[in-house]
């Protein structure tokens, strides 16, 4: 093959095709991506909104992929990035490049196989049981029925069977109907539809493409499953990095609950013996007797009586399982509706099993801060209806990435925020990368093993190529420091004047971002009876919904809750103004992270600094992200929290924030937007 053009002439081509212009943060981080490959070095890389971080990245892989024929994998967080990439950034790239390459770059997104449509579900002549909640409601029954009759023909008409290919979509319960996961699937050779399967299409077609994108879950299957998901690929490009870790906990957290068992004792009626499935069911009743009088809390050893309860719904599973043998594979329709129930009852009793194993070998370390796995019982109400479920997720993940993804791959992990406290190394320990600085901020890690040293094989850099906005004239960050610091009583009449002064001052166009959706809806509830322009709150329809009617209508302002910071993206005049009405600390209740600060500061560390003020300071980031969007966006970022500006803890959870100019005088930021609305309507 002929000697390719090198990067630069490459992201030149490209973005003089695509209509742009050339960003020297863009230019940059190109340059480090390439060198990243060719050394074989990890490389974490923070590129601010407007820097073309994406066509940075895809460049280099492009044509290390052409050039070398391994296929690259592009994981992100959110469906919004993985449609942009693959619908309008890829598309347009591979064109730009194909002469210069040689050929036109081939691409495809691969997704969990419940993402895709079960050919042999939708012609099975065995349904799915109604949840029990819907059993007793007829609406929620008739609305199912009729979603699936939609699914059903669309499933003549589609050619990927990709959930996110239906609009509008359907409720998670519909899907289900039509779908299986990777432990439910009959496999491609026993299943009668296996050479036509939407799953099988998509994954045959990212085994032939140069870039494939996908997601953190089924990255983090593909990672630490054992089970080989993604094609083989010598490098990964992790976008939306700071969501990485989370999404891998998610992964690898694993349920245990009363209605699971019963669910799966349900898929083993008419398979095997009667006695066993009333064994498991009994088993599923013992575990709602021994949970239903307690409280949802941390275990941190286990509770009384607890122990032989859990091995009888290990024992009754196992005895299900061992019952559920493995059939011979056939094509006839019939046989394989046996086959699918079959499998989807193995899949079931083994998800039991393993969560009962798990959770009876949790405390067998006797150093709570030593343990693999954390361990708590949750109370989630449905329609009126408590139910609880014993969950055990993992004390760290760094471990297992640090082991599965940085030993098998070059790795480029990338976000508009990564520094965390002017520094990489929070969010770098998290993956199991070593700090870089002397000082390191300690966090906690699996099995109490220390945190991997900057003598260990594992190299990486990082790098900050900025962003395109001028912060400092573009936007103000205005700390209320006048107001009192916020109480567990919900918004004080203060807080809520403040907001009222402000959102009439910016003439509407406000994004309003709450740590707590009783705190959204109790804003949304006093402001509208007080402001002239409307208010949406989140929840009143779907988010996507809610975000085109609040850029839609500069006088409209949008409040919601954490779960909006990454969904909102509107430049122009509809947003200049963005409230946080809290420094977003991690509930002093969240099992998980209060345990991963306990094991820092059982090993002298500060669990405060290293957990809940690192996660402070990334959502910070993320929701003061939200105001400039394009690089002609102007606006304010007000925080009612005067602790951001009088606590110890303040400084380094400004350093985490772009650098807009600072002020805590309410005067000068109501003539600023004042300014702003005046000239919005010019």
């Amino acid at each position: 093959m002929p000697e390719l053009p090198p990067v630069p002439a490459l992201l030149s081509t490209a973005v003089t095709a695509l209509g742009g212009k050339e960003r020297p943060g863009q230019v940059s981080m190109a340059a480090a991506v390439d060198h990243a490959i060719d050394t074989k070095e990890h490389l974490a890389v923070q590129a601010g909104t407007g820097t073309g971080k994406s066509l940075a990245y895809l460049v280099p892989s492009l044509r290390h992929a052409v050039r070398t024929g391994r296929t690259v994998v592009v994981s992100t967080a959110t469906i919004a990035l993985q449609r942009q990439l693959v619908d309008r950034d890829l598309p347009r790239l591979a064109d730009a490049l194909g002469k210069p390459l040689g050929r036109i770059p081939q691409f495809a997104i691969l997704k969990g196989r419940n993402n895709y449509l079960c050919l042999n579900k939708i012609n099975s002549a065995i349904p799915e049981e109604p949840a029990e909640a819907e059993l007793f409601d007829a609406f929620a029954v008739s609305r199912l029925g009729r979603e699936v009759q939609r699914l059903n023909e669309w499933a003549s008409d589609t050619e990927t069977g990709d959930r996110d290919d239906l609009t509008p979509g359907v409720s998670d319960r519909a899907w289900r109907q039509v779908s299986v996961s990777s432990r439910e699937c009959l496999g491609k050779s026993r299943c009668p539809f296996g050479q036509d399967c939407f799953a099988e299409k998509a994954r045959a077609e990212s085994a032939q493409a140069d870039v494939v994108v996908t997601n953190h879950a089924l990255l983090a299957i593909d990672a630490i499953s054992g089970i080989q998901v993604l094609p083989e690929h010598d490098v990964v490009v992790v976008d939306e990095a700071h969501e990485l870790v989370d999404r891998v906990t998610g992964v690898a957290t694993a349920e245990l609950s009363a209605v699971a068992i019963t669910a799966a004792a349900r898929r083993c009626t008419k398979l095997i013996d009667e006695q066993e499935v009333d064994r498991l069911e009994a088993a599923g009743d013992a575990l709602h007797a021994a949970l239903d009088d307690m409280g949802p809390s941390r275990w941190d050893a286990m509770p009384d009586g607890i122990a032989p309860v859990l091995a009888l719904v290990r024992d009754a599973a196992w005895n299900a399982h061992t019952a559920l043998a493995p059939q011979g594979g056939t094509t006839a329709q019939g046989d394989a509706d046996t086959a699918a129930a079959r499998t989807r009852a193995v899949a079931a009793v083994e998800e039991v099993h393993d969560a009962a194993v798990r959770a009876l070998t949790a405390f067998d370390e006797p150093d709570a801060a030593a343990r693999r796995d954390v361990v708590w019982l949750a109370a989630d109400e449905l329609r009126g209806v408590t139910r609880r479920t014993l969950r055990m997720a993992p004390l760290s993940v760094g471990g297992l990435l640090r082991s599965r993804l940085f030993g098998a791959s070059t790795v480029v992990l990338t976000s508009a925020t990564l520094q965390i406290g002017g520094s990489f190394d929070g969010l770098a320990i998290t993956w199991g990368l070593p700090a870089q600085s002397s000082s390191r901020t300690d966090t906690a890690t699996a099995n109490g093993a220390e945190a991997p040293s900057d003598n260990e094989t594992v190299r990486w850099t990082s790098l900050d190529v900025g962003s395109p906005f001028d912060h400092a004239k573009s936007g103000i960050l205005y700390v209320a420091k006048h107001l009192p610091a916020p109480g567990r009583d919900g918004l004080s009449p203060a807080y809520l004047d403040e907001i009222e002064r402000l959102i009439t001052a910016a003439g509407g166009r406000t994004l309003g971002l709450f740590s707590s959706m009783r705190a959204a809806k109790a804003a949304t509830e006093v402001l509208r009876n007080r402001l002239d322009t409307p208010v949406l709150c989140q929840g009143e329809d779907s988010t996507g919904a809610l975000v085109r009617k609040f850029a839609d209508d500069p006088e409209t302002s949008l409040f919601g809750t954490l779960s909006l910071w990454q969904g909102v993206d509107v430049p122009g005049p509809s947003l200049s103004l963005v409230i946080l009405d809290r420094i977003p600390f991690p509930r002093p209740d969240d099992p998980l992270l209060t345990a991963r600060q306990r094991a820092v500061e059982s090993r002298g560390g500060n669990g405060f600094m290293s957990v809940a003020a690192s996660h402070a300071a990334l959502l910070l980031a993320q929701g003061t992200g939200r105001l400039l969007r394009s690089v002609d966006d102007r606006g304010v970022v007000a925080i009612l929290d005067s602790r951001l500006a009088t606590a110890r803890y303040g400084g380094y959870l400004r350093a985490s924030l772009p650098p807009y100019w600072e002020t805590s005088d309410p005067e000068v930021v109501a003539k600023a937007l004042q300014r702003l609305t005046a000239a919005a309507k010019v």
